[in-house]
């Protein structure tokens, strides 16, 4: 009890605090991506949030539009349509600054689980009821470990294939071990970490170590 009192007033403090202060940036990369990449700026999906409840989660648009991909199309490893600001947009988790408004209205918290689409949640649906009774979040150990998962998947030679039967089964262990072990010093201490990878990593295009996750990808994945 006391931890869900204090996640929500963390979520609903920084939340609030953040929208404020990064307006002007926010209001920039919109300006910007309107006009690199025309309208719209934002970019809603359908994702399944706690107790299997829908919602509409908020992106900045890096990808040129796909007609369905606004009710769950989903295409593992499929860069080609994404933008060259919007490149840049992913590489720094840039484009998922809309998800503090999501916070805000209570869908989502700073770290959680990652909300899934219908479609993968379909596929395990017994251990997604036990992972979404709490809700999703922005980073969690999960997008820590898979920061690198476009090009695993990009280089798989079934990126589908491999989502659903070694990258997907793998998350939802991650999503489990959190939703056990979660803690208040816990969540700030993925924040932190999240913030320190986004600081560190590599300019987009600009290829380093491979990450932990693709080090671990068997042979026939990578």
């Amino acid at each position: 009890m006391v931890f869900s009192v204090l996640k929500r007033a963390f979520d609903l403090s920084a939340s609030l605090i953040g929208l404020v202060v990064l307006w002007p940036f926010l209001t920039f990369i919109g300006l910007a991506l309107l006009l690199t990449s025309g309208s719209p700026v934002i970019f809603s999906q359908a994702r399944i949030g706690r107790g299997g409840r829908p919602f509409s989660v908020k992106k900045f648009r890096t990808m040129r539009p796909l007609r369905g991909a606004e009710s769950g199309s989903f295409e593992p490893g499929g860069r080609d349509r994404i933008t060259p600001f919007g490149r840049i947009l992913r590489a720094y988790k840039i484009d998922e600054l809309p998800q503090l408004w999501n916070v805000l209205k209570g869908e989502m918290s700073f770290v959680g689980p990652r909300p899934e689409i219908q479609k993968w949640v379909e596929v395990y649906p017994e251990r997604w009821r036990s992972i979404l009774t709490i809700k999703p979040g922005i980073t969690d150990p999960a997008s820590l470990y898979y920061r690198d998962e476009e090009e695993i998947l990009a280089a798989s030679p079934d990126p589908e294939k491999a989502y659903r039967d070694v990258i997907l089964p793998h998350k939802l262990e991650l999503y489990e071990a959190y939703v056990r072990n979660r803690t208040f010093l816990g969540d700030i201490g993925i924040i932190l970490e999240t913030l320190a990878r986004i600081c560190h990593r590599d300019p987009p295009g600009k290829h380093g170590e491979q990450s932990d996750a693709q080090q671990a990808q068997p042979a026939g994945q990578r």
